[in-house]
């Protein structure tokens, strides 16, 4: 069961990359949550969160790491993208930033039913020159 799990977690991660918001939502089951620094709600609110994050940042996620256990899966990995658009009025300053991330899953059926993430927002941000808020 956990060689499954983290198998759809890649899937997810390949998905979240290429911002294939078809393939999202079949990995997350119907009532999934999605929980980040950003805020938190189903896949409506989720999905407008990662394109407006695609949008201005073009974020590429990198496995450095990944456990399971039952089913419970987490991962560790390196985040990348850089400053190509404004995010919430932030300044475009063409920087590149690379950060520490981590999510943490838990997997019912074959569905990522929740998803809790976090990150080094402050690292991030001082990369790539955009002003803490």
């Amino acid at each position: 069961m956990e060689e499954e799990n983290k198998k759809i977690v890649l899937e997810y991660v390949e998905a979240f990359n290429k911002l294939d918001i078809d393939v999202l939502r079949k990995l997350f089951a119907e009532d999934a949550i999605v929980y980040g620094v950003l805020g938190s709600g189903g896949m409506d609110v989720a999905v407008e969160i990662w394109k407006e994050l695609h949008a201005a940042f073009g974020f590429n996620l990198q496995v450095d790491s990944m456990i399971a256990e039952g089913d419970i899966v987490a991962v560790r990995y390196t985040e990348r993208g850089k400053s190509v658009g404004s995010f919430r009025g932030s300044p475009v300053t063409g920087k590149s930033f690379e950060t520490v991330a981590m999510e943490w899953f838990i997997i019912k059926d074959g569905r990522i039913q929740s998803r809790w993430g976090a990150r080094d927002s402050a690292t991030q941000a001082r990369q790539m020159g955009i002003p803490l808020s």
